[in-house]
């Protein structure tokens, strides 16, 4: 069998199996959390701007820690995910939290069956675009969802990061998408000892892909910008060089690991 055919299946199952994982692991840091700690970055918190009476539209949103952090901020946020169990957490979450944050489950290719409207802003980041296999579709449903003057928020792991094997010490995968890549995980990047294992299907997206994308659908590019950190810890060999900036250990600050963009709808 394909399982490119089965992906949606089998990564919502992947999804569902990490969930509570990570919502008791140190990585998403719940405690914190609730204390009132944004769980969002300092790379994306300048590109969103000023948010209060905004309507956000989060997509892939997991369990919906980064979506109450944008309702913190004052906006009014729709969060997606394909995963059941991470969206009922999600909304187990805000309504402990006291935050008005929507949740939707679907398959974000299948957005236009289950949500109705536009938004001042859609916000995507770390991890989310290696999930779907057609970029041209996603942009298309970013653009539908924008409206006019709006603005697209996307901040993800670099393409150049995914080349490599998991212990960084050569390169495995191509820099372009050359189809789906299948395979299976003991643990999971919140918490590389938890006891589970999960299947899943991923396809690299280089970034001529990701801004043709964009492009092709009627969106301007109005920022680009590269990293060399992650602000996570979710990589093999990794050091943390600043607090909450981590570099891989044998390649120190000489490749991206996050790039961030801006892209606007004009009409």
């Amino acid at each position: 069998m394909d399982p490119s055919k089965d992906y949606i299946a089998i990564n919502r199952a992947s999804w569902n199996n990490r969930t509570d994982a990570h919502i008791h692991s140190e990585f998403y840091d719940m405690p914190s959390f609730w204390a009132g700690k944004s769980s969002l970055k300092e790379i994306e918190l300048p590109l969103l701007g000023d948010l209060r009476g905004k309507s956000v539209l989060h997509l892939q949103c997991h369990f919906g820690q980064d979506s109450i952090s944008l309702s913190r901020l004052g906006a009014k946020v729709t969060g997606v995910d394909l995963s059941d169990k991470a969206i009922d957490k999600a909304r187990e979450i805000a309504t402990e939290a006291g935050s008005d944050a929507q949740f939707i489950c679907c398959d974000i290719f299948d957005l236009r069956n289950h949500l109705e409207g536009q938004f001042d802003v859609v916000f995507a980041s770390y991890g989310t675009i290696g999930w779907l296999p057609d970029l041209n579709k996603w942009a298309s449903i970013v653009e539908h969802y924008l409206k006019p003057g709006g603005k697209f928020v996307f901040v993800e792991f670099h393409p150049v990061i995914w080349m490599f094997d998991e212990q960084f010490q050569g390169i495995q995968y191509s820099y372009f998408n050359t189809g789906a890549i299948a395979e299976c995980e003991t643990g999971t990047y919140a918490d590389k000892q938890a006891n589970i294992s999960q299947d899943y299907v991923m396809w690299n997206h280089n970034l001529s892909e990701v801004m043709g994308s964009l492009l092709q659908n009627g969106l301007q590019i109005e920022h680009f910008d590269e990293f060399d950190y992650s602000p996570y810890d979710c990589f093999n060999n990794t050091t943390e060089f600043e607090p909450g900036k981590f570099r891989i250990v044998n390649f120190d600050s000489k490749i991206p690991i996050v790039y961030a963009l801006v892209a606007s709808k004009t009409v």
